[in-house]
């Protein structure tokens, strides 16, 4: 199973936030795409998913495109899309959470025993990292077929970030994670695929060893120093 995108364009009003990417992630496995807030990962992710649509080019799943499939029929076919933000709901308790997407809890729970006490408590109320192992937690019961996840462990320990990934990497699906930095546990780790993305466009592409060894590896800011993005576009 391979979900690609092909020459992919997408404008929010007079900006265009992605200039005609290309890139495939096959699965079974993990692809990473890397870049800073305002460089057009998280707009990749969302075009995948067809909740922002294409001005130009295609978004092909398995050999058929998809472009003009909605959001909500991509995900009946078994694609499952986990945003940054407002991925749980805040009102709900996390039990109710996880009532949404299975019956059995057995393999949320097995997979971040830290929400066992929490069941009881509202999701608004949590911490961002709780409430992206509550995230993450519905998604891995539905055995979707492609899995895309906006900065999959955000404010969480390294402990349970590392946790994570190898959950994703284990998962019989197509993975896509956006993040601004590739992760520790998958340095160096083979079979995982990474696009790099600058401005709307693709800058490189390869396995995770091939990114440590350039010159440039690890000039993706982040934090204080970091460039802004440019413009007023959207976060990614």
């Amino acid at each position: 199973m391979t979900i690609s995108l092909r020459h992919a364009r997408v404008r929010y009003g007079p900006l265009e936030a992605l200039h005609g990417v290309t890139l495939a992630a096959p699965g079974p496995g993990l692809t990473v795409l890397l870049g800073r807030n305002g460089s057009g990962r998280t707009t990749a992710l969302r075009a995948m998913a067809g909740t922002v649509p294409l001005s130009g080019g295609a978004v092909v799943w398995d050999g058929a495109d998809v472009s003009r499939m909605p959001a909500h029929e991509r995900a009946r076919r078994g694609l499952c899309l986990v945003p940054e933000r407002q991925a749980v709901f805040g009102s709900l308790t996390v039990r109710e959470n996880l009532d949404l997407t299975a019956r059995e809890h057995d393999v949320a729970l097995d997979a971040y025993p830290q929400l066992v006490p929490l069941l009881g408590r509202r999701a608004g109320t949590l911490s961002g990292g709780e409430q992206r192992m509550l995230a993450l937690a519905r998604a891995l019961p539905a055995r979707a077929r492609v899995v895309l996840v906006d900065e999959p462990a955000q404010g969480m320990s390294p402990a349970v970030a590392a946790r994570t990934y190898a959950l994703l990497a284990g998962l019989d699906a197509c993975v896509v994670v956006a993040e601004q930095r590739l992760p520790p546990g998958l340095q160096g780790r083979p079979g995982v695929l990474v696009y790099e993305v600058r401005r709307g466009a693709v800058v490189f592409s390869g396995e995770a060893a091939e990114l440590e060894r350039r010159p440039e590896a690890g000039r993706t800011p982040r934090g204080p120093g970091a460039a802004p993005p440019r413009g007023p576009g959207p976060r990614g």
